[in-house]
């Protein structure tokens, strides 16, 4: 006589794993919150025709600094409006270029400490009103680099120099706190100016 065999059958209880998955979506989202991409502000200059070369220059010559950027990592600049013997060489990193520009912008380097130390003194925990206080420092900080008195840099290249000079030029800007920088073609004053400095066999200039 044959005996019926009572199936048992297998339930899997998945409820750990719901609130396993909330826990996941919840860590995930906080991280997206948190974590910012960094980018790297370049003003360009504007594209609007209707605007008088006045109105799109209005800092002062004075306050002007143009880079040129050559082959062999060098690296030239002046000062004010453009002249055959006003070009001088120097070199990038902090005993070159960096120190011309912070020697020109030492006012808003300063305000700019103190607007980092104020907000990071005061840094919320909560998402929401870190948000608030990063976007209202951003705000400020542009308002700092980019006011009256600030440098105006105005970066050219030769087809000789390389992007990394180009991006080494604008790391200083941000180091250097400059807020009103342009990239614009190299005109063939600029390119004689070079040449007559290696003709002359220019160094690099005294930064100090």
């Amino acid at each position: 006589m044959k005996t019926k065999q009572n199936k048992k059958t297998t339930r899997v209880d998945f409820t750990p794993m719901v609130d396993m998955m909330m826990l996941l979506i919840t860590f995930f989202m906080l991280c997206t919150t948190l974590s910012r991409p960094k980018s790297m502000e370049i003003n360009m200059p504007s594209n609007k025709k209707d605007l008088r070369d006045d109105q799109q220059n209005k800092v002062k010559a004075s306050q002007a600094v143009t880079l040129l950027l050559d082959k062999d990592n060098a690296i030239y600049y002046y000062e004010g409006i453009p002249a055959i013997d006003n070009l001088k060489k120097t070199s990038y990193g902090e005993n070159g270029l960096r120190q011309i520009l912070v020697k020109k912008n030492m006012a808003a380097i300063q305000k700019v400490k103190e607007l980092r130390r104020k907000y990071e003194s005061n840094v919320s925990a909560n998402a929401f009103n870190e948000k608030k206080q990063r976007d209202k420092f951003n705000e400020e900080l542009s308002e700092i680099r980019g006011g009256e008195g600030t440098p105006n840099v105005i970066i050219k290249a030769t087809d000789e120099a390389t992007y990394n000079n180009l991006i080494d030029a604008l790391d200083e800007m941000q180091i250097c706190d400059i807020g009103k920088y342009v990239i614009v073609p190299i005109t063939d004053f600029d390119k004689q100016m070079i040449q007559h400095l290696k003709d002359k066999g220019g160094a690099a200039a005294p930064t100090k």
